[in-house]
């Protein structure tokens, strides 16, 4: 990231760190240390950028993000992997982690998605829609099954009426659009945020009543290393400037 965006972000992120959004925040020289963020694929830009404006703000906190597909996040979490907090790309795989007994606290939910047909630059399988998904002469993937956007997609697809011909299931949604920028698939259910991610790749959009909203929850997880800086973390993302960054790259507020 280039430092006139960095500084731009810090500037203006700033007065809500600092301020009441959320009821206000711990000093910043009373945060410090490692701080293990475990997130969904699909947050991987918004968070990169959320990170550098939190450590700006809290300049003695290391954040290292974890990023994967939701369900393998969650049984890292359940087998004991370290970890402070964790944002999940639907609530069925955070619930879970709450029902492991991993949270602590409630989770909130701190953004939407939806989802969008992925097709590579210039579109040139002429994909128009998920009736295309159907079509044997082209090579088409989803996300893999217990995924939340591979279950979201199949969900899509069911409404749709569509039996679709996959070629190939990934492990998560940037593994899967990466493929549609090499050109190595005509066509891919990836989220709305994914597609504005790079300018190799062009959208098709999902009508809405065959569509999916998806809900990202985040929480301090029960045994977290830093407790201190992950509700530091939890409340920057829900404040005025990280819900602006998250909006800067296609997210919608819940």
């Amino acid at each position: 990231m280039r430092n006139g965006i960095v500084v731009a972000l810090v500037v203006a992120l700033l007065p809500t760190a600092c301020g009441s959004t959320d009821g206000g925040r711990a000093p910043a020289g009373s945060i410090e240390g490692v701080l293990l963020v475990s997130a969904a694929a699909s947050l991987t830009d918004a968070l990169g950028e959320i990170e550098a404006a939190f450590e700006a703000v809290y300049p003695d906190v290391d954040v290292v993000l974890n990023v994967a597909a939701s369900s393998a996040l969650r049984e890292q979490i359940i087998e004991g992997a370290p970890a402070d907090v964790f944002a999940s790309a639907n609530t069925s795989n955070m619930d879970k982690v709450v029902d492991a007994g991993e949270v602590a606290g409630d989770p909130t939910v701190f953004t939407m998605n939806l989802l969008q047909i992925a097709v590579p630059e210039g579109n040139p399988a002429g994909i128009a829609g998920l009736e295309d998904f159907s079509r044997e002469e082209i090579l088409i993937g989803l996300c893999a099954e217990a995924v939340p956007c591979g279950d979201f997609a199949r969900v899509a697809l069911s409404e749709a009426g569509v039996t679709p011909a996959i070629d190939t299931n990934e492990p998560d949604v940037r593994a899967l659009l990466t493929k549609i920028e090499l050109g190595e698939l005509d066509a891919a259910i990836t989220y709305v945020t994914d597609v504005a991610s790079t300018d190799r790749v062009d959208g098709v959009d999902i009508p809405i009543e065959q569509n999916v909203v998806t809900a990202y929850p985040i929480a301090v997880l029960a045994g977290a290393p830093n407790p201190a800086a992950a509700e530091a973390f939890v409340a920057f993302v829900l404040a005025d400037g990280a819900q602006a960054i998250l909006s800067r790259y296609s997210f919608t507020e819940p």
